[in-house]
């Protein structure tokens, strides 16, 4: 597999992809004292993500951006887990924990260096708040932040992908997306996007290991992200 040399523009999955959502929220989640499993906890507030962007991209529900559809998700899971009366207050710091993720311990370097040769952003369903505060938290050095609350659509709608060669004046087929989620991957691809896949085998814990197997439509299939940035001649 070989990189295009068109590729202008490297465009990055943030969830998962780029910064380690499960220990983070699990440690959150263990600082407020709450008596539930944390990684059980982290990865149900996960799992009711893609259900809830559904709800928004099916007109269910207007447009709402990741923050308050976090919460939603969050109100829903503490009646499941038991755990219905936590005050207002620590619901509200807890939401904000997605603000405050840890990066993966290759991403920084691998940004600073895929950064020398192309334009780094973030292309991703979180919020520009929640990805500004983000990339102040874990040192992430985006040329810029690009998030489906520009375009008031959600991916795998083909509208935020379309958006990033459009927003640059350029051809899709001179933007790759970077994530460690196939769905997303082919959903780019479907939009004329290059693609490279990323490893995270360990994206939902250490104990629930997660198939990162190739697949033959990506351009890339990279290990980690220092490992792309090889591939890509950084």
């Amino acid at each position: 597999m070989t990189h295009s040399t068109a590729v202008k523009i490297l465009a990055f999955d943030v969830f998962g992809t780029v910064v380690d959502w499960h220990t983070s929220i699990a440690a959150a989640v263990t600082s407020i004292g709450l008596p539930v499993d944390a990684g059980a906890f982290a990865n149900a507030w996960r799992a009711g993500y893609v259900p809830a962007l559904r709800r928004v991209i099916n007109g269910d529900l207007g447009w709402t951006k990741l923050d308050d559809l976090h919460r939603m998700i969050l109100d829903d899971i503490l009646a499941e887990f038991g755990v219905p009366d936590l005050a207002e207050e620590e619901r509200h710091q807890l939401t904000l924990s997605w603000h405050r993720l840890d990066p993966w311990p290759d991403a920084v370097d691998a940004l600073t260096r895929l950064k020398t040769k192309y334009l780094i952003c973030t292309l991703s369903n979180g919020n520009i708040a929640l990805l500004a505060h983000l990339a102040k938290h874990a040192g992430l050095p985006w040329d810029c932040i690009l998030s489906a609350e520009i375009f008031r659509h959600y991916k795998p709608e083909p509208q935020p992908y379309h958006g990033v060669a459009s927003l640059f004046d350029l051809p899709e087929s001179d933007v790759m997306l970077v994530a460690a989620h196939h769905e997303d991957l082919a959903a780019a691809r479907s939009c004329g996007l290059q693609t490279a896949y990323v490893e995270r085998p360990r994206e939902f814990g250490p104990h629930a290991l997660k198939d990162v197997s190739p697949h033959p439509d990506n351009t890339l299939h990279a290990r980690d992200l220092g490992d792309l940035a090889m591939l890509l001649g950084c």
